[in-house]
């Protein structure tokens, strides 16, 4: 099976909402977070179909099957048409074990903290800097 159009790794990583920016896509690249077959990629590689993606993303390393390829941008709803993800629970895991670790963890969406909030925040923030 040939791919009709060529795509860089970096497009595809932007294009399936894996990176906010086509930039960050390709940063992760050079710093080799981005692998195929366990062996780092360049920005400008050109990806096929049923090719075995791992992106680091620390503490993560998620594991990714290419369905499709596509070059355009899509919305996260038909993400699922081009990428399967075959990610370990353990690997997921992580995430939350890091969100359970980490003192002062704020959980997304919860907003600003308030003057009171904000003030615990600093207050244990010098007891770690000046102990």
């Amino acid at each position: 099976m040939t791919d009709i159009k060529p795509v860089r790794i970096d497009k595809f990583l932007w294009a399936v909402r894996l990176y906010k920016t086509r930039s960050l896509a390709a940063e992760a690249c050079l710093i080799g977070r981005i692998a195929i077959k366990d062996l780092p990629v360049k920005p400008s590689r050109v990806i096929r179909t049923h090719e075995i993606i791992t992106v680091k993303k620390p503490p993560v390393t998620y594991t990714y099957e290419i369905v499709s390829v596509v070059e355009n941008r899509v919305s996260s709803r038909l993400v699922q048409d081009y990428l399967t993800d075959l990610t370990s629970e353990d690997e997921k895991l992580k995430l939350s074990i890091r969100e359970a670790v980490i003192p002062g963890y704020r959980k997304r969406g919860t907003g600003r903290p308030t003057k009171k909030e904000r003030r615990s925040i600093d207050t244990w923030k010098d007891r770690l800097i000046n102990p």
